[in-house]
């Protein structure tokens, strides 16, 4: 185990020296990032797929209302932080789970994200929206939500029909993004519009998926 170590501390000496070494590469900003995959995912859309062939892709294109720190290396209850909310309160009875949102969101498309948009996507996991997912592999997360209620445009409250502490990892997850209420299941299938780093280009199934920085 030892010689492991220090195996790993010489190697990881050798990067640090190669980057130092070259400190115009270090601060190079822009470029284009090749990396392989090992599938080629049937849509473009998280909602509706159930491998991790839709979320590698796709992950930097949305946000979630909460999501689980980065830097922490175990997911648990304590490690949740905000992301499209900017915190998150229970009711005395802990059948109420209200969030405050970000006023400073824009989706892809420039339109601004409210409170709508956290309803209409939780209308589509529960099957009650006007338009429906056409596979919904979760559904089953939220068959304890009663409603999703707005006060204005940037507040959303969960109203769940018994106590469940966990149901805050379940928003917390890759599986859980928020999506636009003006656009279609079926156009976030192929070309999807999202809040997140990355703007979704193309999918060309077999072949590549591209996604460019979000300017914003």
């Amino acid at each position: 185990m030892k010689r492991d170590l220090r195996m790993l501390a010489t190697a990881g000496s050798l990067l640090l020296a190669l980057s130092a070494a070259n400190t115009a590469f270090a601060q190079k900003h822009g470029g284009i990032l090749h990396m392989g995959h090992f599938d080629s995912p049937a849509s473009m859309s998280p909602l509706e797929e159930s491998t991790q062939a839709v979320n590698r892709p796709m992950s930097g294109v949305f946000n979630n209302l909460v999501m689980f720190d980065q830097h922490v290396p175990q997911n648990s209850l304590r490690s949740i932080v905000p992301d499209l909310a900017t915190g998150w309160a229970w009711n005395e009875e802990g059948t109420e789970l209200t969030f405050p949102l970000r006023r400073d969101v824009k989706w892809h498309d420039g339109e601004p994200f409210t409170a709508a948009d956290v309803k209409c996507t939780v209308d589509l996991l529960m099957g009650s929206a006007k338009g429906k997912l056409r596979i919904n592999p979760r559904k089953s997360w939220f068959a304890n939500v009663a409603e999703v209620t707005t006060n204005g445009d940037y507040e959303a409250t969960f109203h769940l029909k018994r106590p469940q502490p966990s149901f805050l990892t379940l928003l917390a997850t890759g599986w859980s993004p928020i999506y636009p209420c003006h656009v279609s299941a079926r156009d976030m299938r192929i070309h999807p519009i999202g809040t997140g780093p990355f703007k979704f280009v193309k999918f060309e199934p077999n072949e590549r998926i591209v996604v460019t920085k979000n300017p914003e």
